[in-house]
């Protein structure tokens, strides 16, 4: 089996209604950035995996000090990460004014581990840098094999926004009584495909 982070996530495409719930949890962090046009260029990620995981995915790698990585110790890990992100959007989906924008190859990746818990740090530029009244981000595992709790106390950022812009983020309900019904008949009726769209993180920058 791989060890990468991300991979056995997508194995969730085929499970049953009973296992319909998260295997892998990360805390995350967003920045918005922006560039001195006033276009948004892209979203720089900070993903922190659970220990256990963590500690699964860390197997088999060598290094000089046992349970000391340095970032080159886990760069082919991260390599492995964010092309294992590519065919899943990289759980991030954006729309400007209401259209949808797609993202490149991601760039500046890296994972540092801090002796309990591993954390992959990446940015995902977009195709097209664009101005925006409205902009909608939203993180999360179509499949809800990979639960994201955002950051207490500093989930989302904006860095080098226009005077003005303002961000708001709003968590998952983690499913209302209705909404699990829902999903949990629609999984059952084999529509899987989205079925973690109901515990979507929301990012909204409204800029004058």
């Amino acid at each position: 089996m791989t060890r990468a982070v991300l991979c056995l996530g997508f194995l969730a495409l085929g499970i049953t209604v009973a296992e319909a719930h998260p295997h892998v949890w990360i805390t995350a962090h967003s920045d918005l950035v922006y560039a001195p046009d006033g276009s948004i260029s892209g979203v720089r990620h900070t993903w922190t995996f659970d220990d256990m995981f963590s500690t699964y995915a860390l197997q088999g790698i060598e290094t000089k000090t046992k349970g000391v990585y340095s970032r080159d110790d886990l760069a082919p890990l991260a390599q492995t990460n964010v092309e294992s992100l590519k065919e899943f959007g990289f759980f991030t989906f954006a729309k400007a004014d209401g259209k949808k924008q797609r993202f490149l190859e991601p760039v500046d990746y890296y994972l540092v581990y801090d002796k309990t818990a591993l954390t992959l740090h990446f940015t995902l530029p977009l195709k097209t840098p664009v101005k925006s009244r409205e902009l909608a981000v939203e993180v999360f595992d179509p499949s809800y094999f990979i639960d994201f709790t955002f950051d207490d106390k500093d989930p989302v950022k904006l860095v080098g926004a226009p005077a003005g812009c303002a961000v708001s983020f709003q968590r998952p309900n983690d499913g209302t009584a209705n909404a699990a019904r829902l999903g949990e008949q629609n999984f059952m009726n084999g529509d899987n495909s989205n079925y973690g769209a109901m515990f979507a993180n929301k990012i909204m920058v409204s800029c004058p």
